[in-house]
């Protein structure tokens, strides 16, 4: 049974008034792969809103176990005719590398009711005729011949036939043209034989043969074999590739410079010729390369002609146009073959650029045929070169006779907005109805003007009305033209179509004040409307607007386990759910990554207030349904109302967002109130986490190290590396104050990267003295830390710079940080076990505590918590003695902490714990206090590890 991944697009029945010539089904079809010979489905709910399931069994040979389903209605009372068109080849989207070159694409057609559809002869597409009654409506599916389903249209057999009868005439001329210029270039070949000829007359031949299969002329002409139109499609395409080089080497005449351009050339065609082989058993392949040589000739041919122009080849700048032709139609190709262009006319266009090119090709060879080569000058006047060159550009030229006030427009204007034709031809005052309201005066004082004043220049952009009611932009640019009594007598000049650059304006303008993914007004524009309406809650006993900022709390985390895609996936389910609970007069924006800003001025009430927040709060908590993963967000959440103190819109918004950061303080999935005891705790924290960004390369940050005690002889095991920051005016800040800071933004990561080269090459001095013994320094680590894909490779590069061993560095992490994303830390740590790093676990009996962590973890340390040392309670010596027990079992050493009394370190050492770490036994220490140690009193060595 095939179920759909997302909401079937085929349930939503596509309505047939009668009136529409065709209806594109393409994106209301739903695609089912290698659902095998038998297929069952859902149909669109039926007049009586009942859905009902339908099996069919696949009847054709050609069926490809792939299906399509769609759903058209019959919204009204009498029986309608369509026809349901699929095209075997088209080349908008078809690709580039891996081009699909068509087939048959249904094998057949069969509906939720009646019988199966009927198809009607067409070489070019598969054709089926469906009948819909009145008020019906009708699923089918659809059994692909292929798994490719590039277009489905439903037409108006009239239309329909209309539409291929009109490409039909197109075609046919442009067959007609190619053909005789193929056959030209052959005779021009007999009388003037040299190479060049042939390999032009080579090239028209393969551009005749392109587009005599693109057209479909050639099945008329020899009888292909239902699957042989692949062949025939990319052997043309690959005769085309090999011409192309064959004329550019003939032309420039390559082998003349350099024997390397023949050995190259020789190369690129049988290369080609291979390919061609290639394409009887693998077309798509040998059509792929093909569009790449195709592509690469255009670019290297490019360069080669530039080069050759600049020595003052004739031949290579008489063939500079055809060639810059050539890249415009190649640029036109690929947008087209890659979905930049996606139209019915692209394809029939560019068979006929194809052929415009090879005719510009063929007058530059016949100028070589009977002018003797020479690049012709004179060949316009400057009157001619100015009207080639308007109409090259594509400007409309527009004409006022101002003597008999005629206006008049070559190429008609009137065409072009839908109007009746010549419309717009005649006295000035015509233009002002089909002008936009705003323009009118605008553009007849600019007239007025030039006729007062007899001189200056038009240059004005203004509006006009097509026949849709839709208006479009001109920009009009015109001089007068003085008589001889110096009265004007016509301004002339050109009106270019500027509608697509006003609406990309248009666009850049929405885009600089909403948000590109949720389309929600930013921080500007959010900060601008609270600004006009505290303006009014001044004077407006009844406006009393609030403030929520609203943080997603540890949204990162989402980012990166689920990648960014999932993470705009959600935030666009949240700025929905958030919008669904304000009211008209309410506002939502988003004014950072994962924040939003609401102003609520529908509710005064304080309760009612705090009722909104809770339902926003309750709104985010909602489980969110990705990748069938059900994902639960929390969120912080700034409030702030309007007091007779506000003073503007940025100070407002500035203490709902200290708000915010207090609830995250606090934990986050919180809603908190703004204080004004905020505003001097989020100052403080801004110039802290200012000065922490300098302090390391300022030299503020130290590290202290306690030692751990070996308690069989009372020796130094190691040191414990502990962060401290020096401030130049505050002193001694404690880790407690500042890590949370670092971690909050993001520069916890550059301080663990410090203390761990750090320890790594104070260790390294350490043991230079120590000379056999085996110490060790252990580092703690942060979860941002242990989530990094590079932490692996920053330990091996710590290890190796310090030219330490990898057995005496160790890193410490707690229960809780392992357990914030299990899989992630297992991955991590097996990692860094590989290349012999020492993992402990910190705090352990503090957090999850659960035994089966202990042997999924690759650690080889446990650090048992201050907490049960200093227990006062009977069961302390059970507790402790258990513990050892099941590290020792585990394979693990202990280090207990805390440990004040010698009585309890004897106790412990008789448990068996190996290790102590407290202030009794050593206070943390500099760098240089233990290198004077050292120095002094070497510690005995003792067994290693």
């Amino acid at each position: 049974m095939a179920l759909a991944a997302s909401p079937a697009r085929a349930l939503d029945p596509v309505a047939i008034t009668g009136n529409e010539a065709a209806i594109e089904l393409t994106d209301r079809v739903d695609l089912y792969r290698n659902q095998g010979s038998s297929f069952q489905v859902s149909t669109a709910p039926g007049t009586d809103g009942i859905v009902r399931r339908i099996e069919v069994d696949a009847n054709d040979e050609r069926s490809s176990g792939d299906w399509a389903v769609f759903s058209i209605s019959n919204p009204t009372d009498r029986q309608i005719d369509r026809l349901i068109v699929a095209p075997h080849f088209r080349l908008v989207n078809s690709g580039m590398i891996w081009p699909d070159l068509g087939s048959s694409r249904i094998a057949a057609i069969t509906p939720s009711e009646g019988f199966a559809l009927d198809r009607q002869a067409a070489p070019d597409a598969d054709v089926f005729l469906v009948t819909l009654n009145p008020g019906s409506i009708v699923t089918f599916v659809a059994e692909l011949a292929s798994p490719d389903l590039p277009q489905l249209r439903l037409w108006e057999p009239e239309a329909y036939k209309d539409n291929v009868n009109s490409y039909t005439l197109f075609r046919g001329i442009v067959i007609g043209i190619a053909g005789l210029l193929a056959l030209f270039l052959t005779i021009l070949f007999v009388v003037k034989g040299t190479s060049l000829f042939p390999a032009t007359a080579a090239l028209a031949w393969s551009v005749l043969a392109y587009i005599s299969i693109d057209f479909g002329f050639l099945t008329r002409v020899i009888e292909i074999t239902p699957g042989n139109e692949q062949i025939w499609r990319a052997g043309a395409e690959v005769a085309l590739a090999t011409t192309i080089v064959v004329f550019l080497f003939a032309y420039l005449n390559l082998n003349r410079w350099h024997w390397h351009f023949s050995y190259a050339a020789l190369a690129w065609v049988f290369g080609l010729l291979m390919i061609a082989g290639v394409a009887t058993f693998d077309p798509a392949i040998a059509s792929g390369i093909a569009r790449l040589s195709f592509a690469v000739t255009a670019v290297a041919g490019l360069g080669l002609i530039g080069f050759f122009a600049i020595q003052g080849y004739d031949r290579a700048v008489m063939l500079i146009p055809s060639w810059l032709m050539i890249l415009a139609w190649l640029a036109a190709a690929y947008m087209a073959v890659t979905g930049g262009i996606d139209n019915d006319i692209i394809q029939p266009a560019l068979g006929g650029g194809l052929v415009l090119v090879v005719l510009l090709i063929g007058f530059t060879v016949m100028q070589h045929a009977f002018a003797g080569g020479g690049l012709q000058q004179g060949l316009f006047s400057d009157l001619e070169r100015q009207a080639l060159a308007v109409t090259g550009a594509g400007d409309t030229v527009w004409d006022w006779d101002v003597t008999r006030d005629k206006i008049v427009t070559r190429p008609d204007i009137a065409r072009q907005l839908g109007l009746e034709a010549n419309s717009l031809h005649g006295p000035a005052r015509n233009w002002l109805p089909a002008l936009h309201s705003d323009d009118r005066d605008t553009f007849r004082t600019l007239l007025d003007v030039i006729l007062e004043h007899r001189r200056g220049r038009i240059s004005q952009a203004f509006r006009l009305r097509g026949a849709d009611g839709h208006f479009h932009w001109f920009t009009l640019k015109a001089r007068p033209v003085i008589g001889s009594d110096g009265e004007i007598l016509r301004c002339v000049g050109t009106m270019v179509d500027t509608t697509e650059q006003k609406k990309a304006e248009e666009r850049l303008l929405h885009d600089a004040v909403h948000d590109n993914l949720t389309g929600l007004p930013n921080r500007q524009i959010f900060a601008s409307r609270l600004d006009a309406l505290l303006s009014v809650a001044k004077s407006e006993d009844a406006i009393r607007p609030s403030v929520f900022v609203v943080d997603i709390d540890r949204f990162k985390q989402v980012n990166d386990s689920l990648g960014i895609s999932a993470g705009d996936t959600i935030l666009l389910t949240v700025a929905r759910r958030l919008h669904r609970i304000l009211k008209p007069k309410d506002s939502l924006s988003r004014i950072a990554g994962d924040q939003f800003a609401l102003m609520l001025v529908s509710e005064q009430d304080p309760v009612r207030v705090a009722a909104i927040a809770e339902a926003v709060r309750d709104a985010i908590s909602a489980p969110i349904t990705f990748a069938k993963r059900e994902i639960v967000l929390t969120a912080s959440i700034g409030l702030v109302s309007w007091t007779i103190n506000t003073s503007n819109a940025a100070d407002m918004l500035k203490d709902a967002e200290l708000a915010m950061h207090q609830a995250k303080r606090f934990g986050g999935d919180r809603i908190e109130p703004f204080r004004p005891a905020f505003r001097t705790g989020g100052s403080d924290r801004l110039q802290m986490e200012s000065d922490l960004r300098r302090a390391v390369e300022r030299g503020e940050m130290q590290l202290a190290y306690q030692p751990i005690i070996r308690l069989e002889n009372g020796t130094i095991a190691g040191f414990e590396a502990l962060m401290r920051w020096e401030h130049p005016r505050r002193g001694a800040i404690p880790p407690g104050e500042f890590i949370p800071v670092a971690e909050s933004c993001g520069l916890i990561v550059q301080l663990g990267q410090f203390a761990m080269q750090k320890a790594a090459d104070d260790l390294h001095e350490w043991l230079q003295l120590a000379g056999d013994l085996p110490l060790f320094v252990s580092v703690n680590l942060s979860s941002r830390q242990l989530l990094r894909r590079d932490l692996v490779s920053d330990v091996r590069s710590v290890v190796a710079r310090a030219s330490i061993k990898p057995r005496n560095f160790r890193l410490e992490l707690t229960e809780s940080l392992v357990m914030d994303n299990p899989e992630q830390a297992a991955h991590v740590l097996a990692k860094l076990r590989q290349i012999g790093i020492g993992l402990s676990l910190d705090d352990f009996g503090t957090g999850y505590s659960s035994l089966a962590y202990l042997t999924r973890f690759p650690f080889d340390t446990i650090k048992i918590d201050r907490s049960f040392v200093e227990d006062a309670s009977p069961k302390r010596l059970v507790l402790l003695r258990s513990m050892v027990n099941m590290a020792h079992e585990l394979g693990l050493s202990v280090v207990a902490e805390g440990v004040a009394q010698d009585s309890d370190a004897e106790e412990l050492r008789e448990f068996g714990c190996e290790y102590v770490q407290s202030f009794a036994f050593g206070k943390p220490m500099s760098a240089g206090e233990i290198m004077r140690m050292l120095k002094e009193k070497p510690a005995p060595a003792a067994a290693a590890e």
